[in-house]
């Protein structure tokens, strides 16, 4: 028997953490994943976030008209003209938790920051931070490093200053490791605060973002289809909608509350989408499924909550039932349908033309159906047998879909190909966050078929059945849906082939991010003291310049042939993933037609002209 191994606990044990302490040594549960700024969701751009969270609820309470953001070498400045934090107070504001102005409902209204955490989070997170306020001709500035104050000139006259806020940080390079913004991604959050806050200008290292249309600009910005119809676009107090509908299959949407984008949908997203299809239905007065009004659907929908209630601190999804905690029977549902059934029943009237290319577009989408009921009927049948013992999917503990869990932003499914390649990430993957889906051989080009393939077809049907996708995206159980193939000719063509299907038939999934390509290394350089992978050959020359005299050098040239103890190394929290990306700019049939189509001299032009060839380098 074991010898049992006591552990003291007594008064010692019990830790109160002060000031900003809890914050540096659980980053996670204020900012999310750290991260290098490789991705839009990591940490350094949520610091960004809840600073002009600040500056945008100070031009939402009609106090200043711009906003100076300038990111140069990993340093933020942040720079509006509000009403500035008050002088006295302002010290606390930034560094003492659960401090701030928007715990009274006088001064902010309708608020994203309203648990008084954020701007402190940035403070504690960074080596550097400089806040100053210029409020009625009097000035004050502190500097603080990793939450401790190390400057403050207290209160002086400054009658020359406009008045507002400005701050200033750099995030700590030990917690977000050779973090580097990226511009992209800031310009992207800079569209979205422009969309919900007309009026507002954004001027980000000398450029200018500013909408003057709202909802209906960031649709015609993210149209990656042709409309149907010009967009509809309609404004009340509190809310904002605008909707077309294009060819595409699938439904997208756009989500915010109080002007924060909730990518990850909500109380509020789910009572649109179900209330549009229903107001739409109605307004007929035909017995249409809604489903068939939704397909090929591209919405938007903002609204205003008091004290909204949000399912973690990042803010990416909305749980308030309510749109005041003060008016029980005002719920979120039934000020939307409350909207709907005037506003947008009143604009179907009122444009006949509009009501009938949307009434065609039902009718097609019906006819389809209807068309393949009998194969959907059967296929959804052989899945739910299928997924009882389903060999393709090796499943996970976690998923995206479910209602709790601290850990649910991580959960990810590896598409692979052939058991070897499964098997070593089955191996070695997190059972709790990542799943495997294993695919046997190359899967049907998908391009130019219809949604009849998607149940005809084994493996896609099957696929589409573990992702839980086929009623939209609000049941994925999957934040990242990787790609892992070989990088060989084969691979890369079944990565065509996936991203094919994926473009065709849910292509939000790609647009909301959530679609991504496995790197793994191609060399592995090893010594008798240490081993370094190598992603690239540039790599494999500087880790051979590293270990010294002949180091022993493999080439991987298939993911089956690294071994689950090696493969725990590439699939763990430093995971490198390309995110598969769609903008206006990349029309989707145009994309399919020449990657997929039958232009078959054109493509081969192409890749004639485009042609890397690599050779195994053997060493002297």
């Amino acid at each position: 028997m074991a010898e049992e191994i006591k552990v003291n606990y007594g008064d010692a044990n019990i830790i109160t953490l002060e000031g900003l302490e809890h914050v540096r040594r659980r980053p996670g549960m204020y900012i999310g994943k750290l991260g290098d700024g490789t991705h839009a969701d990591d940490g350094i751009y949520v610091l960004l976030k809840e600073v002009l969270d600040n500056s945008i609820d100070e031009f939402r309470m009609h106090e200043g008209k711009s906003i100076d953001i300038t990111v140069k070498d990993g340093q933020v400045e942040v720079r509006d003209y509000g009403r500035g934090i008050p002088l006295g107070k302002m010290i606390d504001a930034v560094s003492i938790m659960n401090t701030g102005g928007k715990y009274d409902d006088s001064a902010f209204k309708k608020s994203v920051g309203l648990n008084g955490v954020g701007t402190k989070a940035v403070n504690a997170l960074s080596t550097t931070f400089i806040v100053q306020s210029f409020r009625d001709g009097k000035s004050r500035k502190a500097e603080f490093s990793e939450g401790k104050i190390v400057n403050d000139t207290d209160i002086y006259a400054d009658a020359k200053s406009e008045r507002g806020t400005y701050i200033c940080f750099v995030p700590d390079n030990k917690l977000f490791a050779n973090y580097q913004y990226r511009d992209e991604y800031i310009e992207t959050m800079l569209r979205n605060f422009a969309y919900l806050n007309t009026g507002l200008t954004l001027n980000f290292n000398g450029k200018k973002i500013l909408s003057k249309n709202g909802l209906r600009d960031l649709l015609e910005e993210n149209l990656t289809s042709d409309p149907l119809y010009p967009i509809v676009h309609l404004k009340g107090e509190d809310i904002e909608i605008a909707f077309t509908h294009s060819d595409q299959y699938g439904e997208e949407y756009y989500s915010f509350v109080n002007g924060q984008h909730t990518k990850d949908g909500g109380t509020h997203q789910s009572a649109f989408r179900q209330l549009i299809a229903q107001t739409i239905k109605e307004f007929y007065s035909k017995n249409h499924e809604l489903a068939d009004i939704r397909n090929g659907i591209i919405a938007a929908v903002a609204i205003g909550v008091e004290e909204p209630i949000f399912e973690s601190q990042t803010k990416t999804k909305l749980g308030s039932p309510r749109m005041s905690p003060k008016e029980d029977s005002h719920t979120v549902a039934k000020f939307i349908s409350d909207f709907l059934k005037k506003e947008l029943d009143n604009f179907l009237h009122r444009t006949p033309e509009t009501a009938n290319i949307l009434l065609q577009k039902i009718q097609d989408s019906e006819k389809e159906r209807k068309a393949i009921a009998g194969v959907t009927k059967a296929a959804r049948e052989r899945a739910k047998k299928i997924n009882l013992h389903n060999k393709k999917l090796r499943d996970c503990r976690l998923h995206f879909s479910d209602t709790k869990g601290d850990k649910l932003d991580e959960t990810s499914i590896f598409i692979t190909e052939g058991d070897s390649a499964s098997g070593s990430i089955t191996k070695s993957r997190d059972v709790n966050t990542q799943a495997v889906f294993s695919l046997r051989g190359k899967p049907l080009n998908t391009f130019g078929l219809g949604k009849k393939v998607v149940y005809e077809n084994e493996e896609f049907n099957l696929l589409q059945a573990a992702l839980n996708i086929e009623d939209g995206l609000e049941g994925l159980r999957y934040n990242k849906i990787i790609v892992a193939t070989d990088a060989d000719v084969d691979g890369m063509h079944i990565r065509l082939l996936l991203i094919t299907f994926f473009l065709q038939f849910f292509p939000d999934l790609i647009k909301k991010g959530h679609v991504h390509i496995l790197q793994t290394p191609l060399f592995r350089v090893r010594n008798k003291k240490e081993t370094v992978y190598c992603y690239s050959d540039e790599e494999r020359q500087a880790a051979i310049a590293r270990l010294g005299v002949n180091p022993e050098i493999t080439r991987f040239k298939g993911l089956g042939e690294i071994s689950p103890d090696e493969f725990r190394n590439f699939i763990g929290g430093d995971m490198r993933l390309d995110p598969v990306t769609l903008t206006k700019a990349d029309a989707v049939g145009e994309l399919l037609e020449f990657y997929m189509g039958k232009n078959t001299m054109e493509r081969q032009r192409f890749i004639i002209e485009n042609l890397v060839v690599e050779v195994d380098l053997v060493e002297d």
